[in-house]
C-alpha cells in the first residue's frame, strides 16, 4: 500500500512508539487518527502534527470506546490500516517473596490491557478495513506490538510475557483468518527502546541496558520502530510475521 493518502489509526499515538509512527505517516502524506487515553496529550500531538492528524480518546480495553474512535477515523474516508502500539506492564512474580501466590489482579490487568486491547483493535479494525474496496490485491493491513519478552521473559514479567506471547500467537492465526478478506497482519517485537518509560531510569541502569544489546549497543529509537511499521504497511507480501527489532538482544533471566 502507498502511505500517501493512507487512512490509518495509531493507538498509543500520543507518545513513544505510537507518536513516532503517527509522525512518519503524516510526513509521508497519510491521514492519521491518534487513539489514546483521555488523559494523554493526544489532542495536543494531533494539533502539532497538522491537518493530517486527528485525535480520538479511547481506552483500548473498552470495545465501545474503540468503536467510537474508529468512527472518528472513518469520517475521513475508508480505514485502510491500524498500527496498535497501546499497551503496558506491571511487575509480578509467580510467587511473592513470602511464598504466597502472585496477585491474580496484576495478571489480569496486564492481560486485559495487552491481549484484550489488541484483539479489540484487531477485530474492529479488520471489520472497518473489510468495508473498503480491494486495491492492487489488498484492502489493508494491521500492525500489532509485542515484545522480546514474548520469547525471553524476565523474572517479574510473568503477566507481561504471557500477554506479549499471546500477541505473537495471534499474528499468524489472524493473518490466515483475514486472508480471504485481503487484510494482512504483522507484529513488531521491540527490544529495549528509548521511550518515555525510560526517562527516569538512572544513568548506570541505562548504560547497562545499552551494553546488553550486541549491535548496535544502544537503545532502539522510536523512529526505527516507525520505519518498520510503515514498511509492514507498504510491503504487500509481508504477512503473518513477528519481526524482532532488538539489535540481536536475547534477554537474560533478570
Amino acid at each position: 500500500m502507498r502511505l500517501d493518502g493512507l487512512n490509518t489509526v495509531v493507538t498509543g499515538g500520543a507518545s513513544g512508539l505510537g507518536l513516532a509512527t503517527a509522525r512518519r505517516l503524516t510526513e509521508a502524506g497519510g491521514l492519521v487518527t491518534i487513539v489514546d487515553l483521555p488523559t494523554s496529550d493526544g489532542a495536543l500531538v494531533a494539533k502539532e502534527l497538522g491537518g493530517r492528524a486527528s485525535f480520538a480518546a479511547a481506552d483500548v480495553t473498552d470495545p465501545a470506546q474503540v468503536s467510537a474512535a474508529l468512527d472518528v477515523a472513518e469520517q475521513r474516508g475508508g480505514l485502510r490500516a491500524v498500527v496498535h502500539c497501546a499497551g503496558g506492564g506491571r511487575r509480578m512474580r509467580v510467587l511473592e517473596k513470602d511464598g504466597s501466590p502472585g496477585n491474580p489482579a496484576d495478571f489480569e490487568h496486564v492481560v486485559r490491557l495487552n491481549v484484550i486491547g489488541s484483539f479489540n483493535l484487531l477485530s474492529q479494525g479488520a471489520q472497518r478495513i473489510a468495508r473498503t474496496e480491494v486495491v492492487d490485491g489488498e484492502r489493508g493491513a494491521i500492525v500489532m506490538t509485542a515484545s522480546v519478552a514474548a520469547f525471553e521473559g524476565q523474572i517479574g514479567q510473568i503477566n507481561y510475557t504471557a500477554s506479549k506471547a499471546a500477541i505473537v500467537g495471534m499474528t499468524i492465526t489472524s493473518a490466515r483468518d483475514l486472508a480471504g478478506r485481503h487484510i494482512r497482519v504483522n507484529t513488531i517485537a521491540p527490544g529495549v527502546m528509548d521511550t518515555p518509560l525510560l526517562l527516569n531510569v538512572r544513568e548506570d541502569v541505562r548504560a547497562a541496558l545499552e551494553a546488553s544489546v550486541p549491535n548496535p549497543s544502544r537503545l532502539g529509537r522510536t523512529d526505527e520502530f516507525a520505519a518498520l511499521a510503515c514498511h509492514m504497511l507498504e510491503n504487500s507480501y509481508l504477512n503473518g510475521e513477528t519481526v524482532r527489532l532488538d539489535g540481536a538482544l536475547r534477554m537474560a533471566p533478570r
